[in-house]
């Protein structure tokens, strides 16, 4: 079971509390850390999956570990910046690709405990590939914002936007599995009404029967 893909994965889920530590400390250090934990945490993914494929050593757990491992690491980032004000302003606008994104790994979290109850995997999309990685650059340049914004213009709009791509692709991911596991989902067959017997000896004991 600690295969190199799966040691990667415990890996990145390890990491989340020590990323929590260095963003709560006050400082440019302090953050610079933050920052590079989390990129090697978001690298960890991309290593877990082609060690899995490299080696042949993909499993059951590997398969079932790993979205946990990024839901962990993409919801304590994206509570940690809602908790420093990194999403204020505008109405609360700015909050919405993040409740979007949260909401997203809710519903595909809930779907895949269900699929699994039914023995049907939920196999990962390119596009939901895809949407990781814009996702993970996105959290990145919002962690560093605070420290390159002054000396490089536009880091936090750039940060916004691709959120913003983010949570749309994150939508469109979880319409296609939630669709997906519709498929899944059908009422239970109503029993059938017992048919009667017809012939002469209904009612009627027969030979051997106790009466």
């Amino acid at each position: 079971m600690l295969t190199i893909p799966n040691i990667l994965t415990l890996s990145r889920i390890a990491l989340v509390p020590v990323f929590v530590a260095a963003f709560a400390m006050p400082g440019e250090n302090a953050r610079l850390i933050a920052f590079g934990i989390f990129c090697i945490a978001g690298l960890s993914d991309a290593l877990d999956g082609l060690a899995a494929r490299k080696l042949r050593a993909g499993s059951a757990f590997g398969r079932m570990l790993d979205p946990i491992a990024d839901k962990i690491l993409v919801a304590t980032a994206l509570m940690m910046l809602v908790s420093e004000g990194a999403f204020d302003g505008w109405k609360g606008l700015r909050l919405v690709p993040a409740l979007v994104i949260l909401a997203r790994e809710i519903l595909v979290s809930g779907l895949r405990e269900f699929l699994a109850g039914l023995h049907v995997s939920v196999p990962v999309t390119r596009i939901a590939k895809m949407k990781t990685t814009i996702q993970m650059i996105a959290i990145g340049a919002m962690i560093l914002s605070p420290i390159v914004e002054p000396y490089v213009a536009g880091v936090r709009v750039f940060a916004y936007a691709a959120l913003w791509v983010a949570a749309a692709l994150t939508v469109y991911t979880g319409y296609v599995y939630f669709r997906a596991g519709l498929t899944h989902v059908s009422p239970a067959p109503e029993p059938r009404p017992e048919t009667p017997v017809k012939g002469p000896h209904v009612g009627a004991p027969h030979i051997g029967d106790r009466v």
